[in-house]
């Protein structure tokens, strides 16, 4: 069962690294922003994954974590955006 499981991981990064090249060129900050997102959902996927996997159970609060400051992180985007398309 653990094979299985770090196989998945193993594909949670591919999809991590296509989010990287999206983020690094982007044509719109949201487009960026997304990707961002992408990798950042992917990665507590692999967390969880890995965190039974191989014994560490603190990968799971760990997980929780980022998935809490991801939360915020587009909540923080999306008022920026709103604020910076009212000024405009």
């Amino acid at each position: 069962m653990p094979e299985i499981q770090v196989a998945a991981a193993l594909v949670l990064l591919a999809t991590m690294s296509t989010g990287l090249l999206r983020a690094l060129w982007g044509p719109t900050p949201s487009d960026r922003m997304m990707a961002v997102q992408l990798m950042g959902t992917s990665g507590i996927g692999v967390l969880l994954l890995l965190g039974p996997a191989i014994g560490v159970p603190a990968l799971v609060d760990v997980a929780l974590v980022f998935a809490l400051l991801a939360a915020v992180a587009i909540v923080a985007f999306t008022r920026r955006a709103e604020c910076a398309a009212e000024e405009a």
